[in-house]
């Protein structure tokens, strides 16, 4: 094969890479930047020195407790953008030996890149139908130093998710937000008077009223939370407004190995993003180029010796 011809196919190549890498860059790397529609996993959270107020006993107690986050993803709804996850939420007090002193489920479904909550799928929580709104389980891949609407599933509402600053975990560089929701009522239930020493026979009616302080810790590329900590204060009040007891008053932590494992994950769809999105087409560029010239040296020397 002569020089004319090598150099030619070496031209043609080059040309491909050098197209192709921005294709890779800006078309490709974006529609493989998703959460996964078959997502599994599981998170623990430690309260220690929590208050509850525990039915069976008909009074407030102390514990620690252990709380226990089962997630998994629809695969039969998750279709184009939409991705849907079903969650489980345990709570057992450690410190009494009660387990499954609270359960709680979710399902949610959201915009698998921008990770904005989608009301369909028969979105709900504790099977009561619920509108979402704002951010679900994740931050938008390429996180800003801004405020972001973040969706409390406690409250039912999303309320905003202020940036408060850079923060490492793990080594792993993270933007800090934090979400501070006011006093809002989440139930309306019946117990006996003589519970709260409230001079009545019979039954009362007390309002369960939540407010709290949320902090999440995330990958900014991947926009993956790799902490999180809650600060819940619930409280039941009276008609009149007056609180009669604590409900469910605690500072919930993710545990270490939760924290290693979210951080590992991150870690690694960061490198991956990273290497479609800035490595790889960098490498097409630059050796479509050199094949390109290559060719084109090739090429001329060829036709000079002919």
């Amino acid at each position: 094969m002569n020089r004319v011809v090598v150099g030619s196919v070496l031209i043609a190549v080059g040309a491909f890479l050098v197209v192709l890498a921005p294709l890779v860059r800006f078309q490709v790397a974006p529609a493989l930047m998703s959460a996964a529609g078959d997502q599994y996993g599981i998170s623990k959270l430690r309260a220690t020195g929590a208050q509850y107020f525990s039915v069976a006993d008909g009074k407030v107690l102390t514990a620690d407790l252990d709380i226990i986050v089962t997630t998994r993803g629809d695969v039969k709804e998750a279709s184009g953008d939409r991705v849907v996850w079903d969650e489980f939420t345990a709570v057992n007090d450690v410190t009494h030996g009660k387990p499954g002193i609270d359960f709680t489920e979710r399902r949610s479904a959201f915009d698998k890149r921008s990770g904005v909550g989608l009301n369909c799928c028969g979105v709900s929580i504790d099977k009561e139908p619920v509108e979402l709104q704002g951010q679900i389980y994740k931050f938008p891949f390429d996180v800003e130093k801004k405020s972001y609407m973040v969706f409390n599933s406690t409250a039912g509402k999303a309320f905003e998710a202020k940036f408060v600053g850079e923060e490492q975990v793990g080594g792993l560089n993270t933007y800090k937000f934090e979400q501070v929701v006011p006093e809002t009522e989440t139930q309306t239930l019946t117990a006996p008077a003589a519970w709260f020493d409230m001079g009545e026979s019979g039954d009362v009616q007390l309002d369960r009223v939540y407010s709290g302080t949320n902090t999440f810790w995330i990958e900014p590329t991947t926009g993956a939370p790799v902490r999180q900590e809650q600060q819940r204060d619930e409280v039941l009040k009276s008609d009149d407004g007056v609180e009669r007891s604590k409900a469910f008053v605690a500072t919930a932590k993710m545990t270490d190995d939760t924290v290693d494992g979210l951080v590992k994950d991150a870690r690694e769809g960061k490198s991956q993003i990273e290497l479609i999105r800035v490595t790889l087409p960098v490498v097409l560029g630059v050796v479509g180029v050199v094949l390109f010239v290559a060719g084109l040296l090739l090429t001329l020397r060829g036709r000079r010796t002919s």
